[in-house]
């Protein structure tokens, strides 16, 4: 199959006043710690904080009468399912979502305030896809899938056409790969409009799909990863034939970069990114060398991600700069000890959060004590200091 930027600007027309026409601006602070000059498009801002309503949105308008009136199916347990929902309920279509059971109840329930009857079925993605074909064939229904459907890879493409009208000098697309949809249509878009632009697929590390197929590798694809929106074991055919003749090259991720990417997000520009989200911007941390000096284009491309998970990620980035230390001591257990060490570390400004006491570790002497003081402080040289503070008191600490 052919797509084109014809079929691109037609979805814009479509889908115009009724998905947010979402900001793309420069990052003066993100450019600094890249050394790339960084412009974010911020898809969070959709209504359902995602870029996958504008296809799913295409994909609904381009319906016939007799489609419309019976109703579409998708198999999704993400953005796809609450952008078809949210748009099949404004424009009256009924829609129905398979979710594989253990989808996060959250998401099923915000599935289904946006009027969507929810099937819950299947363990894992492949067996709820086949359990929506079957109902699909059941009931008549119009399957809409996520990525791989020229209309929605259409609808995703016109992210490319709103970057380039605020930006036309951008030099690199860095885009996340998952099915493919958003790469598919973002590089037929931006290749059209600017042949010398350089269009870069991200992955992670644990899904190299894309790559994999690239490389004629039969990749194992499986794990935990905070980029669980781009966690495809098999990209689109139609995708695939699409992107891969527009791609420049394609990066592979470890998780640590993708935390500390929404992280920087959330403490730099002050928006909430998913983990697939932020995988642009993961990319410029990880391969600084690729994008240096270069204008760059980072979509944002959704923000559903779980309060609990974005508290530990904010956590443990907080571990990572050292702002956030666990401290062992070990010394004679006699009073005034705890009191101290906390004056130590209070007169040089660090915050105390929480304070461990064990006497009864057997590598602690019999008249000992061992403590492990958690410590915030502004950074790691502030860190070291209290710590050179503590040794310099007769109480080295360690650590753990």
């Amino acid at each position: 199959m052919t797509l084109t930027l014809e079929d691109i600007q037609a979805a814009a027309q479509r889908i115009a006043g009724h998905v947010e026409r979402t900001p793309c601006r420069p990052s003066r602070t993100l450019s600094r710690i890249t050394g790339a000059e960084v412009w974010v498009k911020f898809e969070n801002l959709q209504f359902t904080a995602a870029y996958k309503e504008r296809g799913a949105l295409n994909r609904l308008s381009l319906l016939s009468e007799e489609e419309r009136r019976r109703g579409v199916i998708a198999a999704s347990a993400g953005n796809h399912a609450q952008g078809l929902a949210y748009h099949g309920e404004r424009l009256g279509v009924p829609v129905t979502i398979v979710m594989p059971r253990g989808t996060p109840n959250v998401k099923v329930q915000q599935t289904q305030e946006f009027g969507a009857e929810v099937v819950v079925e299947g363990d894992g993605f492949d067996a709820a896809y086949e359990v929506a074909r079957r109902l699909c064939e059941a009931r008549g229904l119009t399957f809409v899938h996520p990525f791989d459907d020229p209309a929605v890879m259409a609808g995703q493409g016109t992210v490319a056409l709103e970057m380039l009208e605020d930006a036309p000098d951008l030099e690199v697309l860095p885009v996340p790969i998952g099915g493919g949809g958003l790469i598919s249509g973002v590089a037929t878009a931006a290749k059209a409009l600017k042949p010398d632009i350089h269009v870069i697929g991200v992955e992670p590390a644990m899904y190299p799909s894309f790559t994999g197929r690239m490389r004629g590798l039969n990749a194992p694809c499986g794990g935990q990863t905070i980029a669980e929106g781009i966690a495809v074991r098999a990209v689109g055919n139609l995708t695939y034939a699409v992107a891969r003749p527009l791609i420049d090259e394609v990066l592979l991720l470890e998780e640590p970069y993708f935390e500390r990417a929404v992280a920087l997000y959330c403490n730099v520009e002050k928006t909430v990114a998913e983990g697939a989200g932020a995988a642009s911007l993961a990319a410029l941390l990880a391969y600084p060398e690729r994008f240096r000096g270069k204008k760059c284009g980072l979509i944002i491309s959704g923000g559903n991600i779980d309060a609990r998970l974005l508290a530990s990620v904010l956590s443990r980035e907080l571990v990572r700069a050292q702002r956030l230390v666990s401290l062992r001591i070990v010394g004679d257990d006699r009073p005034g000890l705890l009191a101290t060490v906390s004056a130590t570390i209070g007169a040089l400004g660090g915050n105390i959060l929480e304070v461990a006491h064990n006497r009864l570790a057997l590598d602690v002497p019999a008249k000992g004590a061992e403590f492990d003081i958690m410590i915030e402080t502004r950074d790691a040289q502030h860190t070291q200091e209290i710590m050179d503070a503590l040794a310099e008191n007769g109480y080295p600490p360690k650590v753990v």
